[in-house]
């Protein structure tokens, strides 16, 4: 009895952090002038998680090695605990005094607009969520929503409609048109959703 109880709390254990792995993705995503960039995570579970379990990992303008990262872990979270519902913002540095006033974490080499950016499993390991495609290198940067360059020189916020990242089929989550994507296409500077993500019930 006791080995089955053990067996079988392994498997909870095991289950629990696959749940966890799917309550984290990217809500927003910015490229703004200047160094006004960022990237927030958002917490859609209902327990607090570790985030030392995850990294941000990458590839610029285009990956070297298909289907590898440039910069497996470029960004890590030691030490981070993201409650549920909430958000975690890593910046660049020299980003505006508002962005900064909800950053929680700088770092100087995000995304000009064409380099893939990815929150993986810690040791650079399959994506959970991504902005941008694995391959080469997409020019100015990638279409979402119908919209050309999108990733450049605008804010992506998640629709509250998704709950879960795109495990890495980023043509799916950047869709043809306004309607059967997964992002809303702000302007350049545009930071009114910053610090918090409304998320629908599911």
């Amino acid at each position: 009895m006791r080995t089955r109880f053990f067996n079988l709390l392994g498997v909870l254990i095991l289950a629990s952090g696959f749940i966890f792995t799917q309550t984290l993705f990217i809500s927003e995503a910015a490229e703004g002038s200047s160094n006004n960039k960022y990237l927030e995570i958002f917490n859609a579970g209902d327990s607090e998680v570790d985030l030392s379990a995850y990294s941000l990992s990458s590839c610029s303008n285009g990956c070297d090695i298909d289907d590898e990262w440039d910069y497996p872990d470029n960004v890590t979270f030691e030490g981070v605990s993201l409650a549920a519902g909430d958000v975690y913002v890593v910046c660049h540095g020299s980003a505006s005094d508002e962005i900064q006033a909800e950053c929680d974490q700088t770092f100087t080499y995000l995304s000009n607009g064409d380099d893939l950016f990815a929150l993986t499993s810690a040791g650079g390991g399959a994506a959970i969520d991504q902005v941008g495609a694995m391959g080469g290198d997409p020019g100015s940067g990638w279409e979402v929503c119908g919209e050309s360059n999108a990733t450049k020189d605008h804010t992506l916020v998640r629709k509250s409609s998704v709950t879960s990242g795109n495990a890495g089929d980023w043509d799916t989550s950047a869709g043809t048109n306004a309607d059967d994507c997964e992002w809303i296409v702000l302007d350049q500077n545009d930071w009114s959703n910053l610090g918090l993500h409304d998320m629908d019930q599911p």
